[in-house]
């Protein structure tokens, strides 16, 4: 059965126009609808023939770099898992131990890397303003090299976190939406709260609640972006979310009030991130190496934080949500790209109750179980000019994953 459906998919791709091959991902707006389809298409397939005892590894050598610049967990095995599933061996860059440390520049540093690289997965979320810089500055590099005939080919940047924008996750959270509700398709009209919760930590990248309301405006959904005043997104990605809504058929809105969000939602994404003018303030002083001026900031962060401690995820908020005062008890889903702030488990006071969290712990683990599958498909669109042909390759050969 997982084979008929794999077949399906793998054939539906092959009928889309799609311009990814040698291209970075970077952006899920840089996309067009057709090539987001394609990847969460390919991920689906990817991940029928695994679960059907296909191996899909594209290569037998090779590696895949992880060049995360900040801490993971999730991430960075996902794309340790999505970089094997392909074949590719992973090798983490160190930049301590590197000559960048001693003044090695970014273009000789991704041609370096690159020799027998088939991809590179950067995380690059702390410094507003350079994370989204720094990997098209890499994926430039990697352009000049090739064209000089320095490297055989190139290698596809995948973000695997910006400044900007978190595609693997937001997309994901997506395909863990189209699976819950039965297609993309059916995401239409379907309301979701993407909303600012309160955190005992102040320095939360905005790069998940952009990437969410960045993706679901592309599929017709009626978003609703909820927080405090002061607590902005960057503006240039809240004004491209309403053209996209409007765009798609959906609706895209802004309230002050996590209450109002959460009314008649069908999804609630209760997640903390710092405002963008904090962000602002917070690069030049992680440059300059300001522990003092890092410490005062985040005192003064903490404290505005605290006034919003009531904006937190309770069970009292999710009878709000559209099924809330259904006779089944039935409520809208939960997400979050986790780890979450668990009032009264990973802290004191959080983003989520306790007991809303348990419910639905299970559901947000099939939530990050799509991103290895998301990065896989990915790498291989980038890597692969007729991306159907290679999966119907994959599917012919039939070599078992597991003997």
């Amino acid at each position: 059965m997982s084979i008929d459906k794999a077949k399906a998919l793998i054939a539906g791709i092959g009928k889309k126009k799609l311009d990814m091959y040698h291209k970075d991902f970077l952006l899920t707006w840089e996309k067009s609808l057709e090539e987001l389809e394609a990847t969460f298409d390919t991920a689906k397939a990817i991940k029928l023939l695994r679960d059907a005892n296909v191996s899909t590894r594209l290569w037998d050598s090779g590696i895949a770099v992880s060049n995360f610049r900040d801490n993971s967990t999730r991430t960075r095995f996902s794309f340790a898992s999505a970089s094997d599933l392909l074949g590719l061996y992973v090798q983490d860059l160190d930049e301590g131990k590197s000559q960048i440390a001693h003044g090695e520049t970014v273009r000789e540093t991704a041609t370096m890397i690159s020799f027998l690289a088939e991809a590179i997965g950067i995380r690059d979320d702390m410094y507003l303003g350079e994370g989204d810089t720094y990997q098209r500055e890499v994926g430039k590099s990697l352009d000049e090299a090739v064209a000089a005939g320095v490297l055989p080919d190139r290698p596809t940047v995948v973000n695997l976190q910006s400044d900007i924008d978190h595609p693997t996750q937001s997309m994901a959270d997506l395909l863990h939406l189209a699976e819950r509700f039965g297609g993309l398709d059916k995401l239409k009209g379907k309301k979701l709260a993407m909303t600012w919760a309160y955190s005992p930590s102040y320095g939360k990248p905005l790069s998940v609640p952009q990437g969410i309301i960045g993706l679901a405006t592309r599929f017709g959904m009626d978003v609703t972006l909820a927080h405090p005043e002061g607590y902005d997104l960057i503006p240039e990605v809240v004004a491209l979310s309403a053209r996209q809504a409007k765009a798609s058929g959906g609706s895209f809105k802004k309230t002050f009030s996590m209450d109002e969000a959460f009314k008649g939602a069908d999804i609630v994404y209760p997640k903390s991130w710092a405002p963008y003018d904090v962000m602002q303030k917070r690069v030049p002083l992680l440059h300059d190496g300001n522990t003092a001026g890092l410490k005062d900031l985040e005192k003064a962060c903490l404290a505005n934080n605290a006034k919003f401690m009531d904006w937190e995820c309770t069970e009292a908020k999710m009878k709000l949500t559209a099924a809330g005062t259904a006779p089944t008890g039935a409520q809208a889903l939960y997400m979050h790209c986790l780890p979450a702030d668990i009032t009264g488990v990973s802290c004191k006071a959080g983003e989520v109750a306790a007991t809303v969290f348990d419910r639905y712990r299970d559901d947000t683990y099939r939530e990050a179980g799509w991103k290895p599958y998301i990065i896989a498909a990915m790498i291989l669109l980038g890597k692969r000019k007729d991306p159907s042909a290679t999966l119907s390759a994959l599917l012919k050969r039939g070599t078992p994953r597991v003997i």
